[in-house]
């Protein structure tokens, strides 16, 4: 084995210098006296590692040394009593720039081989899970290449699920299947994490029926599909059009017990036809889930209401409410903020309007997504006074959870501008009540306003409001 060289030894102390004393002592004794390799080195010593003290250490080793910090973080990454978290791993790529510079991970494989380094499969693990946060696709199958060629080490399951899912992601859904077929003739069984893979990398390849056959190999090597995987399936199916089998692969599902779809399954085929205008099997589909006991919930409700109303079939839009509400049991409030949100998106502002305040005047609960959607448009259309009055409403109606604070924002700097005071000190009061917080631009805006035209007493209780971190 070569000797440590001394101008990496002498790296190692600098960088060293940064750490906790006693671990900053130890190492540098121990180091002092090894003429092994970088990570004989640091075993001898056994320091006591937690994220701090390897951030600090990957910290001294920039800008020049980051092939140094490489090797300290895969190193430190199996020793007793401490694992990298996953925030560690980001952090590493982000200090040492392992995705703007790639090579620094080839650099170190090189490196292990010309100092003639012990190498070892938690090694190679840790250095492909750095390819893999770094998503380094060519670099990670490269580090697998090597790792058996070169090092004669044999990866696991892990190590090719890593690799695989990699290659799943930049689109090379034919080296997944090659790497999937080598860790077959290497004693490997593919599990469901590596099916999942492959699968998710058929379907966002726009190649789900592709995807169908990868049901029947996992079943021979023993692995039931879940219902993730089959949902996966039949959602990429439904978006290549693949309708027939589609329904084909819902029939399997709804006939298994194991993996029955559910209301996210459903919805994603009703979604599918209702976007192709069939209307009929949309509506099949509907009655279908209820007949199994699945019930249709407030995103299911959006789809139909949406698509309708893109096509101007309003009045069928309306004419749902009672059935989701009645038959699936989703509240009045979700429905009609499902229809107010279509009508704002086909332009229809006025209807949506006159439908916000009926159910404003009514029973029903208004929905956050549509009471901001509602209120920000008003503000486009300079209806300034009107967003104060039906805000205030909604306010005593109790339903001002979540409304953006934008709206907030741009209600204020409107209502002084046209010297509204009375309104603006209401909508003050509403936002201390809510802790509804002015970002810039928007405070200093309303502040200068406030200034401009003499109302010290509303610029104090804005500026108290918002006192504090």
């Amino acid at each position: 084995m070569s000797r440590f060289p001394n101008f990496r030894l002498f790296s190692l102390f600098r960088a060293l210098k940064t750490l906790p004393f006693s671990t900053h002592q130890t190492l540098c004794s121990h180091l002092h006296q090894s003429n092994g390799s970088f990570e004989n080195s640091l075993s001898k010593v056994k320091p006591k590692l937690d994220s701090q003290c390897v951030i600090q250490f990957l910290n001294s080793c920039l800008p020049k040394q980051p092939q140094l910090g490489v090797r300290f973080f895969v190193w430190a990454g199996f020793q007793s009593g401490y694992r990298h978290s996953a925030y560690m791993y980001a952090k590493a790529c982000n200090l040492l720039g392992i995705r703007q510079n790639p090579h620094i991970i080839r650099d170190v494989i090189r490196s292990y081989e010309a100092e003639g380094c012990l190498v070892t499969v938690n090694m190679f693990r840790e250095v492909l899970k750095l390819c893999k946060e770094a998503q380094l696709a060519d670099v990670a199958l490269w580090v697998l290449s090597k790792m058996q060629y070169t090092f004669n080490l044999h990866a696991d399951t892990l190590m090719y699920n890593v690799v695989i899912r990699l290659c799943c992601k930049n689109g090379d859904i034919q080296m997944a299947e090659k790497l999937m077929r080598e860790m077959s003739s290497n004693g490997l069984c593919p599990d469901l994490i590596t099916y999942m893979a492959i699968v998710e990398g058929f379907c966002n390849a726009g190649r789900a029926e592709d995807a169908y056959p990868v049901l029947k190999l996992m079943r021979v090597h023993g692995c039931s599909p879940n219902s993730v995987i089959l949902s996966s399936i039949l959602d990429g199916l439904c978006r290549s059009g693949s309708m027939v089998r589609a329904l084909e692969m819902l029939d399997e599902m709804e006939k298994s017990g194991d993996c029955s779809p559910n209301v996210v399954t459903y919805t994603s085929v009703i979604q599918s036809f209702c976007k192709r205008g069939k209307w009929s099997e949309a509506f099949d589909i509907l009655d279908r889930m209820r007949a199994l006991g699945c019930h249709a919930n407030h995103v299911t409700v959006f789809t139909f209401v949406e698509s309708l109303c893109a096509e101007g079939r309003v009045e069928e839009a309306y004419g749902l409410m009672d059935k989701f509400a009645v038959e699936h049991g989703v509240s009045y409030g979700d429905c009609y903020s499902s229809l107010v949100i279509s009508l704002i998106r086909i332009k229809r502002l006025e209807e949506a309007e006159k439908l916000f305040k009926e159910m404003l005047v009514g029973d029903v609960k208004l929905d956050t997504l549509a009471s901001s959607l509602m209120l920000k448009e008003l503000c486009l259309k300079d209806r300034i006074l009107d967003v104060f009055y039906l805000l205030e409403a909604i306010e005593n109606k109790g339903c001002l959870s979540s409304i953006d604070s934008d709206i907030y924002s741009i209600l204020l700097i409107g209502l002084c501008q046209r010297n509204h005071l009375m309104e603006a000190t209401k909508l003050v009061k509403i936002m201390h009540k809510k802790s509804v917080m002015l970002q810039p631009p928007y405070k200093d805006d309303a502040i200068n306003i406030l200034i401009k035209s003499g109302q010290k007493d509303l610029l104090h209780q804005l500026t108290g409001t918002h006192k504090g971190p």
